[in-house]
């Protein structure tokens, strides 16, 4: 794993990826620094995190869109599964090399509650703790972004899907207001989400079998919470749009509000959608 993660740090700092990721951070934080600490003169910095909030559903996509794809595309996917490592290996090599790209520009960005202090009341605790939580959304949606880039060999494809899917997620909450509260329709769309997930399934696994078994037993668990208990489903499907909003979790810590449950919700996040990588390339690889 060593081995791959010193490969990959080679390989995006020999190329432009990994200054013209620093570069945008940076960049966008800056100018948040300067509208709000500087010219309207607020010294919360966690706020300038959450202006920049947004940059992260543009720029992590072109940081991950060639991580699998490009291996897959250039066939070189194959030597990987030749050399003496695991999946799990590779997947997590590749990963925490863009983990210390992401990390690199955050580490320049601790400094400025610091330089601020010295010309103003900054709450440090506040501020490094909207850091971290800043860091650990940002793991979570680079490990979305490593699942993405696993399912295709297409880097322009990996990289707008990823922009979509992430884009998506921001704008939840606010799309969430004009979702159907009403059984019926949470019905309807939970059902639609199951298909759509039994099709993942079938993609990832090209066991048929498997997927329609997924698809009779949520369609089966839909049916029966309908039958049974439908109040249950009433302003459902808002409510899990608001629960898995990475970037609505953030905004608690820009609040100044330390959610654990929050930091639990990015690990199990990371370790989901790395687990989904593995899976992928596991596919692939035994095909």
């Amino acid at each position: 794993m060593t081995a791959i993660l010193k490969h990959e740090l080679r390989a995006h700092f020999h190329s432009l990826t990994a200054w013209v990721f620093g570069a945008f951070l940076l960049c966008f934080v800056g100018i948040g620094a300067l509208q709000y600490n500087l010219k309207a003169a607020v010294s919360n910095f966690e706020y300038v995190l959450g202006y920049c909030a947004i940059i992260l559903a543009i720029i992590v996509p072109l940081l991950t869109m060639r991580t699998i794809a490009e291996e897959r595309k250039q066939k070189t996917d194959q030597l990987l599964y030749s050399l003496p490592v695991t999946t799990t290996q590779v997947v997590l090599g590749k990963y925490l090399a863009l983990l210390v790209l992401f990390a690199i520009p955050l580490l320049i960005v601790c400094l400025y509650p610091l330089i601020f202090a010295q010309y103003g009341d900054v709450y440090l605790p506040t501020a490094y703790g909207a850091i971290g939580a800043f860091f650990l959304m940002g793991a979570a949606l680079i490990a979305l972004g490593v699942f993405i880039s696993s399912l295709t060999e297409n880097q322009g494809f990996a990289a707008g899907l990823g922009v979509a899917v992430m884009l998506f997620n921001y704008y939840s909450v606010s799309l969430s207001e004009y979702v159907s509260r009403t059984t019926v329709g949470s019905g309807i769309a939970l059902a639609v989400l199951a298909v759509l997930l039994c099709l993942l399934i079938r993609y990832m696994t090209k066991n048929t079998n498997l997927a329609y078994g997924a698809a009779v037993v949520l369609i089966l668990a839909l049916s029966g919470v309908l039958w049974f208990k439908p109040e249950l489903l009433e302003g459902l499907l808002p409510e899990i749009m608001e629960k898995l909003s990475f970037f609505e979790r953030f905004y608690t810590f820009v609040d100044g509000v330390f959610d654990l449950t929050s930091v639990v919700f990015y690990l199990t996040a990371i370790v989901f959608f790395l687990f989904l990588s593995v899976q992928s390339l596991e596919k692939r690889r035994y095909n």
